[in-house]
């Protein structure tokens, strides 16, 4: 298959150690970015041809930077060089060079710092990137049975501004575009969708709130008329034990928290970020840079490993591997 890219993220934080680490995925990937970051004695060879990756080795698309990376301290020298790597990845991955792109995690405020990074994140910036496209974030667990799969249908804001941002239309994008995610990257035919109510005990017929009962179930009855296998809105408390989550292949959740508590609970070491809508796979590790450890060969690459291999799975069921 061809190679998944796996951006460097950060230099300064856990990603280049995750580096080495990831060939235990056993998927053909090739690492982008500068081979001056990798740990002391990383085992690595250049690559200039994508369909031509040395075997045993860390395959590295060189991409060098302005400056060395110091492990748990960023550097503003080196924000535009993190910027450039993932503009890289998706221009190689959107030319079909490559079968999709996993990222390691990147700093948003030293992007931001050194290099007047406009974006809230990789998801809005790869959005951007593939021509302003609609996209909807989910995390998704690798380790536990039935899956669980999440997507915030509101993602970073605070909790007082969620009622005014959970529109009909918000959350009929998140609906739509993880219907067709779970058909196109996941090869499910006739995806089971579960869609949570913004209060406790979905509003109990208004007694906790109205939005349930004035938009939110209307919402899901037009769309269940659609054809789509949804149903709610359900009470977020009772959704997530192993016996409901039998009944749905996806959820769609009023906000960040009623989503990545329960996953993150469930598979902590296991999940994955994917960003759902994207012309292209991507994938991520669902933890940040971890400056606190940086450089003392302590990261866990679970998460990344299994990132890796979930990109893996999303090309071959797109047929772009």
């Amino acid at each position: 298959m061809r190679p998944i890219i796996v951006t460097c993220g950060e230099p300064a934080g856990i990603g280049p150690e995750l580096a080495p680490k990831l060939l235990a995925a056993g998927v053909p990937f090739v690492w982008l970015g500068d081979p001056r970051h990798l740990p002391r004695g990383t085992d690595w060879a250049e690559v200039t041809d994508l369909a031509d990756l040395p075997q045993g080795a860390l395959s590295v698309l060189r991409h060098d930077f302005a400056a060395p990376a110091t492990p748990g301290q960023a550097t503003a020298a080196n924000a535009r060089g993190v910027i450039e790597v993932i503009e890289r990845a998706v221009a190689l991955t959107m030319a079909g060079e490559a079968a999709g792109i996993c990222t390691l995690p990147i700093h948003k405020k030293a992007l931001k710092d050194g290099a007047g990074f406009p974006f809230p994140g990789h998801t809005e910036f790869l959005a951007h990137l593939a021509g302003d496209v609609p996209v909807a974030m989910m995390l998704a667990s690798t380790t536990v049975q039935p899956p669980c799969r999440v997507v915030p249908a509101t993602i970073h804001i605070a909790l007082a501004e969620v009622p005014a941002a959970l529109t009909p239309a918000a959350l009929e994008s998140a609906i739509r575009i993880t219907h067709a995610a779970m058909i196109r990257d996941f090869g499910l035919a006739a995806p089971r969708l579960a869609v949570a109510g913004l209060n406790p005990h979905a509003g109990e017929g208004g007694a906790m709130g109205h939005e349930e009962r004035d938009w939110l179930a209307p919402l899901i009855q037009r769309l269940r008329g659609e054809g789509m296998d949804l149903v709610g809105p359900l009470p977020a408390d009772t959704m997530f034990h192993a016996p409901a989550r039998a009944r749905w292949d996806a959820a769609i959740c009023a906000y960040h928290d009623q989503a990545l508590i329960p996953i993150k609970t469930l598979d902590f070491a296991g999940g994955v970020n994917v960003t759902l809508g994207l012309p292209f796979v991507r994938t991520s590790p669902d933890h940040g840079t971890a400056f606190d450890i940086a450089g003392q060969g302590r990261a866990d690459a679970a998460s990344a490993i299994a990132a890796l291999r979930m990109a893996g799975d999303m090309a071959r069921s797109r047929g772009t591997a």
